[in-house]
């Protein structure tokens, strides 16, 4: 219940409510503008045309969202110009089908957010298919649409202005929302009545949602030139604040045990259910931390994390007088208090005066942290390959498009075909696993939509209350249009039926088109995207394995400068992290959608899971030695004993990625210079780590050798 009521409370103050708050509100308006007029329709022009220039205000810098809504109020204007003076001729507007679908498409080289606006081209082409007019009026109407979209872009640009920081610190707050998320399924991992797999495969999930919400973050803040100009406060903690979260995360990840040899060496003690209580509850304090950021409060520290690690140091202590060995009690003990260290460092955000005691990096460090996408004519056209997804998917798109014109245009002349074109563009993906999945919430949502609009014109009859209720519907379907499909879906069509219901237009006739027209596109998109140049996720796993052994490589680098004494710089050290969480959350979001593929188009899924777990294993325990040298709990030891497992980790690496990659050269491995040191207990802890990330490497080679002998 309490976690529910929290999680309420995120969703109260997200950025998902309040874009749809000013989404709904920017749409809308025109309309309702114009209707006092009596002039609905021109209204709903330019509201079309705000709908369109919001699909390009994607999350990201604000000079990204103006610049890609300028170029997608250009695109709309000149598609609704184009589209009204040929779609009297059946032949033309055909042409324009198949010639757009494929160029439009094509956007996705250059990311999401020219892909929207790709979206929003085709979008504007549908809706306006079906509407044959003169010349001036084709004229008229697409300056209307472009006036809608300045109107969009000019309100939204207001917003940003008023309050620049807030994307930032909802954003903030979700990202530890997810990482408190993420620590709580570890906590599980000590729990005697949890199951180890399944908490494992919801660790591994968890990850992918934390790594996407720091790389969103990473964006927004790291491509924002005024944020990290800004000569305020609050940026800088903004700034100092994230780069915390990330070394929070990794502290997380750095605690990996053996969880089924811990539960058979101490499970009847009741000490592991004790460790659980004490991180769910610094899991719970994160969360709360969160909520302040977001909600833009003031917040004081709640949990007191010192008196529960002295009783359980009491109870481990307790264990050693009766001769039972606890060192790795005692471990887990110190990470504990290394965890609570870091939550503490979060408490800074709510300091005055905090973010000036931190070194901030300058903006060429920062720009070394995020992608930077190149727009041009030769990266457009490079792609037009068969070996380019983005090419095949717009070749399935042209394909699916042109058919689906062409049954829209036999169905009879009082049907609204367009829905089926609009509903292709929707929810054909890239990839199968997601084109099924919209089509399964793209169905639902239809069905359960249309059955809740046509009860509720059927027993309502006021005008205003029915307008006020298509408020509500857009409000709640441009709230979670980026967070729950099927949601949106359940309440666009109720909105749309209520729409056509006030304008005129039968509602029981509209739900019945819906309906026929969406089971009509969904056939077609599921048949495209098995048929036509399918993108099935397991040709596409060895690509990021490749990438996941080069991260756990280069971080096993890394150790090993820490080893020779020469201490990696932090921006070097923190990209190859980044760089290893990406990779880590690419392969396992991808193996997730390999799973709902069809079985026959499967390729060693055991053994790739495995992977996955193993290479996650590696990762952890990395990055639990690199912590502990970071926080000098442990010092470079540069011995034989100490080097020689690491040298023949990297190398087992350096042979799975051969056997992966073909064209990978081999490297040479530059070795410190060894000297033969006096064993101690801190040199046996170290070299049993150094093993064991030996063993897990050279598990990690055999796994490659089966999925290399098997893909052969």
């Amino acid at each position: 219940m309490k976690e529910k009521k929290q999680d309420i409370q995120y969703f109260l103050f997200s950025q998902y409510l309040s874009d749809g708050l000013r989404t709904t509100l920017e749409i809308i308006l025109p309309s309702v503008i114009f209707a006092q007029f009596h002039r609905l329709d021109l209204g709903l022009i330019m509201s079309t045309g705000a709908l369109c220039a919001s699909m390009a205000d994607g999350p990201g810098p604000v000079e990204h969202k103006r610049n890609g809504m300028l170029y997608c109020i250009l695109f709309t204007f000149l598609m609704t110009l184009v589209t009204g003076l040929v779609n009297a001729n059946i032949i033309l507007m055909g042409l324009l089908v198949l010639v757009s679908s494929f160029f439009f498409t094509m956007f996705s080289v250059f990311g999401n957010r020219a892909a929207s606006l790709g979206t929003a081209a085709l979008l504007i082409m549908v809706l306006r298919m079906d509407r044959i007019s003169t010349p001036l009026n084709v004229l008229l109407e697409s300056l209307l649409v472009v006036a809608g979209g300045f109107w969009y872009l000019l309100t939204a640009l207001l917003f940003f202005r008023l309050y620049p920081y807030r994307p930032s610190q909802r954003l903030l707050g979700i990202c530890l929302h997810e990482t408190a998320r993420y620590l709580k399924i570890k906590s599980a991992l000590y729990e005697s009545s949890s199951n180890i797999s399944d908490e494992y495969r919801k660790l591994v999930a968890q990850q992918v949602v934390v790594n996407e919400k720091q790389d969103e973050l990473r964006e927004l803040l790291y491509k924002n030139r005024e944020m990290m100009k800004d000569p305020t406060d609050t940026g800088k903690l903004l700034m100092v604040t994230f780069a915390d979260v990330v070394d929070l995360f990794e502290n997380i990840m750095a605690t990996w045990y053996d969880y089924a040899l811990l539960r058979e060496r101490f499970g009847n003690t009741g000490l592991l259910n004790d460790v659980s209580i004490i991180i769910q509850n610094l899991a719970d304090e994160i969360d709360r931390m969160g909520l302040a950021i977001q909600s833009d409060n003031n917040y004081k520290k709640q949990y007191r994390l010192v008196p529960a690690l002295n009783d359980l140091k009491t109870k481990i202590d307790g264990l050693e007088e009766n001769g039972n060995s606890h060192l790795v009690l005692k471990k887990i003990l110190v990470n504990i208090r290394n965890l609570g260290e870091r939550t503490d460092e979060l408490m800074n955000y709510f300091k005055a005066g905090s973010a000036e005691k931190k070194p901030v990096r300058t903006d060429t460090d920062y720009a070394r942290f995020v992608s930077h996408q190149v727009i041009s004519a030769r990266e457009f056209f490079s792609n037009f390959t068969l070996q380019s997804s983005v090419f095949r998917h717009s070749l399935r798109m042209m394909i699916t498009c042109i058919t689906g014109f062409i049954i829209a245009k036999l169905l009879p002349n009082t049907h609204h075909g367009y829905w089926i074109l609009l509903t292709i563009i929707v929810i054909l993906k890239p990839g199968f696993s997601l084109t099924k999945q919209r089509n399964l919430e793209r169905l639902f949502g239809t069905v359960a939509g249309g059955i809740i609009g046509v009860l509720l014109i059927y027993f309502i009859h006021d005008r205003d209350v029915l307008f006020s209720l298509i408020i509500i519907f857009m409000l709640v379907t441009y709230t979670f249009i980026r967070v729950n499909y099927v949601v949106t879906v359940i309440f666009m069509t109720p909105y749309i039926i209520i729409l056509f219901s006030l304008l005129g237009i039968g509602s029981v006739t509209v739900a019945e088109e819906r309906l026929l027209d969406t089971a009509i596109a969904s056939v077609l998109a599921f048949t495209g995207s098995y048929f036509l140049f399918p993108h099935w996720e397991s040709v596409q796993l060895e690509s990021y394995m490749i990438s996941v052994l080069k991260a756990n490589r280069d971080y096993l680098q890394q150790l090993l400068s820490f080893f020779s004494g020469k201490k990696p710089s932090s921006i070097e050290y923190k990209l190859v992290r980044k760089q290893l969480y990406i990779s880590s959350a690419n392969l396992s979001a991808a193996f997730q959608r390999m799973l709902s593929e069809p079985k026959s188009k499967q390729r060693s899924s055991q053994h790739i899971y495995e992977f996955v777990v193993l290479n996650h294993v590696l990762s952890s325990n990395i990055a639990s030695l690199t912590a502990s040298m970071i926080n000098k709990e442990v010092e470079p030891v540069c011995s034989k004993e100490i080097v020689l497992p690491v040298k023949k980790s990297i190398t087992i690496l350096k042979q799975s990625l051969q056997q992966l990659d073909h064209t990978a050269e081999e490297e040479e491995i530059t070795i410190p210079k060894t000297t033969t040191s006096t064993a101690n207990q801190t040199d046996k802890q170290l070299t049993e780590q150094l093993n064991f990330i030996y063993k897990v490497s050279g598990d990690i080679g055999k796994i490659t050798t089966e999925i290399s002998k098997q893909n052969d």
